[in-house]
């Protein structure tokens, strides 16, 4: 290098840098590229992405080829600034050269190129891959060296370099994913999403029809109550039985009834014709099962039974539905009968909603690990049959018993959230604490 002129090698100095800065921000780039973007680009026919995914399907190549490029231009670039050191400033300046070019490669071929490959990988990762797929092919064999050395050294520690990766996301992983979409996804797709996501963390009990609240028609009752109760059904489908709910004879639909209706051929024979049987499942099947099961056997309503075969609770096919994609009836569950807003900002609520609803209706975390309904988590936290106005607090909200009825709750009122900064086990404890002496 004797024979260059010094302002030559200043010129390839620099270059040099500016190969390290490309080296360096490229394999940031490569490296934080999302792996499932990369994998849609890829098949929507994005050049770039198809280079680059080809490239990350082999990690050990592309880092070998981008530090041997990396370090060759960094040693380089260390002779060349040791050249000039010792022309200017002679054997002095071989501490002030490696000084200063530490501080050069480190904020303009490390840290300013990384940071701006981290924060925009497409934009650098896409247009490396052009250069380095040729680049791999024409000095593969010193790649190969180099990745046969490293290689045989994890293999020593019980490393496979060649082993493929899964890249499949899971259940948890996928709701993240969901969830950090932002103003990418609307809201309303997100939620569906996530409701879809969370049918496998949920089971028919969350949202059935408890068996006190099934509308079923008693065919040993007179045939002038049973065409009352026939005519007045707000149900397409009514589970038909005979004197106790548990003797479940079978389920009609109510279309049928209604052309026997319009025809004036309606009778006890004829409806008992048109009697289908009944489709029990277990009590705690997940709503993800459920579905499933709902579409293999083409049923739409299911009879929930315990482990004595006794019915526990009813559950339909737009229960399901409603729990991934919303109410159907209403726009807005507050607006009816089951949760009424006031206007202290308070809510009236009837006791035997089911706690899933009143969280995704009011946005709030009441606890689901337990009872299923308002009614069952105030008689939880109380241990007892609370009288009419008795008080509690579960979860920071003050909750009052407005009705109590046939030994269960029927209507409480809801407040808003408290910030009292208290844990869990603190709540537990003033739910006791804050019960009326009345209670």
């Amino acid at each position: 290098m004797n024979h260059i002129s010094s302002s030559t090698l200043f010129i390839i100095l620099g270059l040099l840098i500016v190969l390290s800065a490309f080296f360096s921000s490229s394999e940031t780039g490569l490296m934080s590229l999302n792996r499932h973007r990369l994998k849609y680009l890829s098949e929507k026919g994005s050049r770039g992405a198809k280079l680059a995914k080809r490239l990350l399907e082999r990690p050990d190549r592309l880092l070998g080829l981008i530090l041997l490029g990396n370090n060759f231009i960094n040693i380089l670039a260390s002779a060349i600034s040791t050249v000039l050191a010792l022309r200017y400033f002679g054997e002095a300046g071989i501490a002030i050269a490696t000084g200063l070019l530490t501080f050069t490669i480190l904020i303009f071929a490390e840290v300013a190129p990384k940071t701006l490959a981290a924060l925009h990988p497409e934009r650098i990762a896409f247009p490396a891959a052009y250069i380095y797929t040729p680049l791999l092919k024409a000095i593969y064999p010193l790649v190969f060296i180099v990745n046969l050395i490293a290689n045989s050294l994890l293999r020593l520690v019980g490393v496979n370099p060649e082993q493929k990766q899964n890249e499949g996301v899971s259940v948890d992983e996928l709701r993240s994913v969901v969830m950090e979409t932002g103003q990418l996804v609307p809201q309303k797709h997100q939620d569906m999403l996530l409701g879809l996501l969370n049918l496998e963390h949920t089971s028919v009990d969350d949202i059935m029809v408890p068996r006190n609240e099934i509308t079923a028609l008693d065919l040993n009752e007179n045939w002038d109550d049973i065409i009352d109760d026939l005519t007045t059904c707000q149900r397409t489908r009514l589970p038909v039985y005979r004197d106790d709910i548990n003797n479940i004879i079978g389920v009609i639909h109510m279309r049928r009834v209604i052309n026997l209706l319009s025809r004036n051929e309606l009778t006890k024979e004829n409806l008992e014709l048109q009697i289908r049987d009944a489709y029990f499942i277990p009590k705690g099947t997940s709503l993800y099962q459920q579905l499933i099961n709902f579409q293999k056997n083409k049923r739409r309503t299911a009879l929930a039974v315990d482990e004595y075969g006794d019915i526990q609770g009813l559950v339909t096919l737009e229960d399901i539905l409603e729990e991934v994609v919303g109410e159907f009836t209403t726009d807005s569950p507050i607006n009816n009968n089951s949760i009424i807003k006031q206007d202290d900002g308070s809510f009236l609520i009837a006791a035997n909603t089911h706690i899933r609803e009143i969280n995704r209706s009011l946005n709030i975390s009441l606890p689901t690990n337990g009872p299923k309904t308002l009614n069952g988590l105030i008689l939880e936290r109380l241990e007892s049959i609370p009288a009419t106005g008795t008080s509690l607090l579960i979860e920071n909200h003050p909750v009052e018993v407005i009705k109590t009825q046939n030994n269960a709750v029927q209507m409480a009122r809801l407040m808003p959230c408290l910030d009292t900064g208290k844990n869990d086990s603190e709540d537990n404890d003033d739910s006791q604490k804050d019960i009326n002496s009345d209670g």
